[in-house]
């Protein structure tokens, strides 16, 4: 894929699920779209790839966490544009907690098992986010105001949740 996400096409992509329940054989060439088209596409391809890695800002799905290791390479690459939207993308992964609430209220009625996988996915993509807290860091002390306002407002949101990374 070139300098950056040299792992993408490590990652078996096809066998594993968006949030969306379909296969995420698209997140790659999405990915690239952040990391090599010029901006306006790339905002458009955070947005599609918000929608298969967070859906609605709060659902993940199995490909989440092992996407957002490349969210991260891309946010703290030189030369990438939208780093703000890339942000706000990890922000959104490291809120998510529908599944967690989903499987406790399943457990008062007797599905449990209806939610044995998905907050796992959750607590990964979430583990996977502060893994990246170096990255993030970086930003946090960027003189660039639109890099340093979101990742600082990410490490606060990091600190938050950090005592919830359990699945």
């Amino acid at each position: 894929m070139g300098v950056l996400l040299k792992g993408v096409s490590g990652v078996r992509w096809g066998e594993l699920r968006d949030a969306r329940k379909d296969r995420a054989g698209g997140i790659p060439a999405l990915l690239a779209r952040i990391a090599y088209a010029d901006e306006e596409t790339a905002r458009f391809a955070i947005d599609d790839l918000g929608d298969l890695v967070c859906e609605l800002g709060f659902v993940v799905g199995e490909a989440t966490a092992p996407t957002v290791p490349f969210l991260l390479e891309l946010a703290g690459a030189p030369h990438t544009s939208c780093k703000a939207e890339l942000l706000a993308l990890l922000q959104r992964i490291c809120r998510t907690d529908q599944w967690h609430s989903a499987a406790a209220a399943a457990r008062k009625d007797g599905y449990e098992a209806n939610y044995r996988e998905q907050p796992r996915w959750e607590a990964a993509a979430r583990a996977a986010v502060h893994a990246g807290r170096p990255v993030i860091e970086r930003l946090a002390a960027s003189a660039r105001p639109e890099e340093a306002a979101p990742a600082r407002e990410l490490l606060r949101l990091m600190d938050e949740v950090a005592p919830f990374l359990k699945p």
